[in-house]
């Protein structure tokens, strides 16, 4: 009689311990529930790479559970506003922006210094966290005809330099005033004597070295047309006077205290991301006219 009461006394606790563990898990998981129900405001710059890398953090934290609003084409002068006044909760930004646009700070060029630095400042000033940014580069350069590339031997912007009297140069005009333009680069690499200098509409570069009307243009390192390797050459930067402009996701820290997870969802993201990547994805949208939605969705099954 007594095992019999033993029996009936521990099955009964087992049944109780199990109640309160279901029921522990039960309101864990309508608490995490809750939680993600909270819908999460991605902002976006009003140009093709950042339409595309916020879509991305989109599609990944709808993957996760989380509800996610768009707020796509802000303009850049004033998408930080935007986020310190907690209209949008997340956006895609870019070290150099950070540092020289936003913080106003001197120029550094190691790509380590110039993110530890925004990540401590924003913190700091903003109560905004930088996660971890991404090996994509968009960030200013030279681009070259791939022809005169070969002819010349021209690969670096000391290259460039040597045969700069051979060259026509397509100026977008304010590159050639501006003292992070031209000027930054004959202060390090020495005159620019090119053959001649027109000022072109931006738009109009690639066509203008297409055509042979010129050889060689100012651009940023993601743009579209230069995954035609084979018309155009991306010069290196070799003396590193430009500043990094790697692409990171920036957050308020109010939402990443409240939903720290995002932190790893979204860091998967910058880790799948370079310039060549980010160039690539950029070119099926603006040289091949697919909508930026589908090349985001595209890619993002892909790295699953």
């Amino acid at each position: 009689m007594k095992n019999k009461k033993k029996k009936i006394y521990i099955t009964t606790s087992l049944i109780i311990v199990l109640s309160l563990l279901l029921s522990a898990c039960s309101e864990q998981k309508n608490q995490s529930s809750e939680n993600k129900a909270t819908s999460i405001r991605i902002g976006t710059k009003d140009f093709t790479e950042n339409l595309i890398v916020g879509e991305l953090y989109a599609l990944a934290l709808e993957d996760a559970g989380y509800q996610v609003e768009r707020v796509p084409n802000i303009a850049g002068s004033v998408i930080h506003s935007s986020i310190v006044n907690q209209d949008i909760d997340m956006y895609p930004e870019y070290t150099g922006t950070g540092l020289l646009a936003i913080l106003k700070l001197d120029l550094l060029t190691d790509p380590n210094e110039v993110y530890a630095t925004v990540k401590e400042e924003y913190k700091k000033q903003f109560n905004l966290t930088w996660l971890e940014y991404s090996k994509a580069n968009d960030g200013a350069g030279l681009v070259i005809r791939a022809e005169a590339s070969e002819k010349l031997g021209i690969k670096t912007i000391t290259d460039l330099q040597k045969h700069a009297t051979e060259l026509r140069f397509a100026s977008q005009g304010e590159v050639d005033q501006r003292a992070d333009g031209i000027p930054a680069l004959e202060k390090i690499y020495g005159k620019l004597n090119w053959k001649s200098s027109k000022v072109y509409d931006n738009s109009l570069k690639y066509e203008i070295l297409k055509n042979n009307e010129a050889d060689v243009a100012p651009a940023y390192t993601t743009e579209g047309q230069l995954v035609n390797k084979d018309q155009y050459i991306l010069l290196e930067d070799d003396k590193q006077v430009w500043p990094p402009y790697n692409l990171a996701p920036v957050i308020r820290d109010e939402v990443l205290s409240a939903h720290p997870d995002i932190a790893e969802v979204i860091n998967k993201i910058s880790s799948a991301l370079d310039t060549d990547t980010i160039t690539a994805l950029n070119a099926k949208v603006d040289v091949e006219q697919e909508e930026y939605e589908d090349v985001a969705k595209a890619f993002y099954e892909s790295i699953q």
